[in-house]
């Protein structure tokens, strides 16, 4: 879990994590099991570069991180090949001095499973992509597999916006060379023009995949895409999308010409599962009434797993936030726990008991994409007053309140607030008895919580957060 590597890495550097920004920290981790151990491979970008942790039960608990020193860059992955030996690849800077932006390469070099320490030269793979001629940018997740006679390694490539793809190279060896599949990419949804990429339920900017053979002898990819409402822009993030492999002459295909990632697909010829206790896909409620004592694995923080300012044994039922003065900024870790947004057409609200007591008090519901693009909702102390007002941030300056409302609060009588997304417009809302909705603010600009305006890779987040002002008790 991801409690228990940042654990580990504190045990390193409390720097590890307290300074990371949004959309840095661990990246594009891989798990694979052999020979009894399942092994984690990640990269905690700006903080101590790639390691490795293992365990027996991926549950856990996961070993200290064996850290990779000679392998730099980003995206490592594991193949452990039929002879016993093992080997890493990795994103890393090209031999060469850059052509162009993105120029990047693949390596590999040979990793001792005994030792647990890399061994041997590394070895240049990839430089640049599939045709360095035609300039392609940040060739990255590579992963090596073994199908009959030939080593498989694919890749993503393009860049992680609209021009993403997967391609493939082969060679007889696990070092290479490796020559590229004619028929590249496997993967992309770029070749659809403009008008198609805006139709209803478009899937757009696919790769960064990785392949897996059933039981029952299929071939399957998982890989990134993202859901757009509209020229690319989406506020979900990338997420998890599957599609079978059809193989053509011993190379693999996704999809090919101008086939498009739908939204239904055929599932993989296995048997049935249980319901998972928590839905990750298609149209659901998502409710915790925080009767653990225990947070969900569903809510997130930032920097660090929530500390004493989430208490859940003062008043069972109930999450109670004690606010702190950190609020959304570089270094800081705020009284905040996030679910992500996983629809275009969203609600979420919460009941909450607050009375603001300091000016500059307040709590409530965040649309969060970074530190600085978001929305709060909340109930606050202004010029001695309680208001419900929305706050937005949009870039480097100072957040703007957009609407408030007076509104009589008390430590023991209930407010709710409302967060009603649906594609680019969001709806705020707030109310002193159940359901009797009021509206603060309709028809938002929800692009500035978008990846496109506002950066990064992780797609908006829908908190609770509360923050106390400075010098007050």
């Amino acid at each position: 879990s991801w409690t228990q590597i940042g654990n580990v890495l504190d045990r390193r550097s409390q720097l590890d994590l307290d300074s990371a920004g949004i959309s840095r920290g661990i990246y594009a981790p891989t798990i694979r099991y052999h020979d009894g151990l399942y092994y984690m491979i990640t990269t905690i970008v700006d903080r101590g570069g790639n390691f490795i942790v293992t365990a027996t039960n991926p549950a856990g608990p996961w070993s200290d991180p064996i850290w990779l020193k000679s392998v730099d860059g980003i995206d490592p992955s594991i193949f452990f090949d039929d002879d016993g030996k093992a080997y890493v690849m990795n994103n890393g800077e090209a031999i060469e001095t850059p052509r162009y932006e993105g120029h990047r390469a693949i390596w590999i070099q040979e990793f001792d499973v005994a030792g647990q320490k890399m061994v041997g030269p590394r070895k240049l793979i990839v430089n640049g992509g599939v045709d360095i001629s035609t300039k392609p940018i940040w060739i990255e997740a590579p992963h090596v597999f073994k199908r009959g006679r030939f080593y498989y390694l694919i890749c993503a490539e393009g860049g992680t916006g609209d021009q993403h793809s997967e391609v493939v190279f082969r060679s007889d060896a696990p070092m290479g060379p490796y020559v590229p599949f004619s028929g590249n990419p496997i993967l992309t949804q770029r070749q659809l023009d403009r008008s198609d990429r805006n139709r209803a339920f478009p899937v757009t900017s696919t790769g960064h995949a990785d392949f897996v053979e059933t039981q029952a002898g299929e071939w399957w990819a998982v890989f990134l895409g993202t859901r757009p409402y509209a020229n690319d822009t989406y506020n979900t993030g990338r997420e998890t999308f599957m599609l079978p492999v059809t193989w053509m002459n011993d190379w693999p295909v996704v999809l090919a010409g101008d086939a498009r990632v739908g939204y239904v697909n055929k599932r993989p010829n296995l048997p049935r599962q249980p319901t998972p206790a928590v839905a990750l896909n298609g149209n659901f409620t998502y409710r915790d009434d925080f009767t653990s004592d225990k947070l969900a694995p569903g809510w997130v923080t930032i920097r660090h797993p929530a500390g004493a300012w989430a208490d859940l044994a003062s008043l069972p039922g109930t999450l109670t936030l004690h606010g702190r003065s950190a609020g959304f900024e570089p270094a800081a870790q705020p009284a905040f726990i996030a679910h992500r947004q996983q629809h275009l057409s969203f609600s979420a609200s919460t009941s909450m008991t607050y009375e603001p007591i300091n000016n500059g008090d307040k709590a409530g519901l965040v649309a969060f994409q970074n530190d600085e693009f978001y929305y709060f909702l909340s109930v606050a102390k202004v010029n001695g007053e309680s208001v419900v007002q929305l706050e937005k941030r949009a870039g480097r300056g100072r957040p703007v309140v957009v609407a408030t409302a007076s509104v009589p609060v008390t430590s023991s009588a209930p407010v709710y607030l409302e967060i009603v997304g649906n594609g680019g417009t969001y709806d705020f809302y707030y109310a002193t008895s159940p359901n009797d909705w009021k509206a603060l603010s309709r028809g938002a600009d929800g692009s500035v919580l978008s990846t496109k305006v506002a950066g990064g890779f992780v797609g908006t987040m829908i908190g609770l957060y509360a923050y106390r002002s400075p010098g007050a008790k």
